[in-house]
């Protein structure tokens, strides 16, 4: 029977477990309290797996090429930049994502970063826990203007959010739709406007050619000073450094971010340090029901594959695993 090594957060209950081993598969899972972002331990608890169930930890060449009954890392999420391609393209592993299930959950995420900086609940919450009553206005959400860097699934269920609070929105997106920007009074605009005309921009891109450090200094000394930066897409979309620098030196108002370069973040990293900035640990796209859905989905990728069907809108490098077989 082969094993499957579940290491997506919360594994242990769940759909997934009946469908994998009613399909015959034996499910696996981390010893308790084990950090699968150390390399050295992923590559342990997943030496005997032929799949994985795969969360946001990165795989990196070596622990690929060092698995070789490995056939398939199935992610829960949409994102696959942790993950060595060209090493599982190599080792032709298949490697599968979720997508179209948890765009909710980051959307809702979003909104809430969006409002926790605008209304500065990090600093408020401090103040009363340390018996500080001081009653301070910010400015109102309503009738600002949010821009959109990136419009796909995730990008248009936060566009509609937002307009449903009174938002103006722009949007960027490569391959824009129109027929949703009329429907939901979103313009569209180039990455220079948005820069320059948002009071908040928000980041929905995937990784891809050209998009590392997409905010960087250039870019923040577009943005008015009163911008704030929220990202739930990929850390790597955002030179901390610049930013960093731009919020101590105050040109921008403020940052909202659940990822980072380096995940976990490091504990000397100089956010932790920074009062205009609202954390969260890369966890945008966690709700119960997407949990259940995207470990739902990762499960059947594993069941299908293994019955020779090829789910061709879940996998990542098809082009390098063409006549691939279990």
């Amino acid at each position: 029977m082969p094993n499957v090594l579940c290491a997506a957060l919360n594994t242990d209950v769940g759909p997934h477990l009946e469908l994998l081993e009613s399909a015959g598969f034996t499910c696996l899972h981390p010893p308790a309290g084990c950090n699968l972002y150390h390399a050295n331990t992923l590559f342990e608890v997943a030496r005997d797996c032929e799949a994985v169930i795969a969360g946001s930890e990165p795989w990196p060449r070596w622990v690929i090429e060092g698995l070789p009954k490995l056939r398939v890392l199935s992610r829960t999420g949409v994102g696959f930049d942790a993950i060595d391609l060209a090493a599982c393209d190599e080792r032709r592993v298949v490697v599968a994502t979720t997508p179209g299930v948890n765009h909710h959950a980051v959307a809702e995420h979003t909104l809430a970063l969006l409002l926790g900086i605008a209304r500065g609940f990090p600093l408020r919450d401090q103040q009363v826990r340390a018996g500080e009553w001081k009653r301070v206005s910010t400015p109102r959400v309503m009738g600002r203007t949010l821009g959109i860097v990136g419009l796909g699934r995730i990008g248009r269920a936060v566009a509609t959010r937002a307009r449903g609070l009174g938002l103006h929105v722009l949007a960027y997106d490569p391959q824009p739709s129109v027929e949703f920007a009329e429907q939901w009074q979103v313009r569209l605009a180039s990455l220079e406007e948005i820069w320059r005309q948002s009071d908040y921009i928000s980041l929905h891109l995937p990784m891809g050619p050209g998009v590392k450090h997409l905010i960087n200094a250039e870019t923040i000394a577009l943005m008015k000073p009163t911008a704030v930066l929220i990202n739930t897409a990929r850390g790597a979309l955002v030179d901390e450094a610049a930013l960093c620098e731009a919020l101590r030196m105050g040109r921008l108002r403020g940052a909202a971010l659940d990822v980072f370069e380096t995940e976990p973040l490091p504990l000397d990293s100089p956010l932790l340090k920074l009062p205009n900035v609202l954390l969260s640990g890369h966890v945008a796209g966690l709700d119960d029901e997407s949990q259940r859905d995207t470990l739902t989905m990762a499960a059947d990728t594993i069941i299908q594959l293994h019955r020779g069907k090829w789910p061709a809108e879940r996998i990542r490098n098809l082009a390098g695993v063409t006549d691939w077989t279990w």
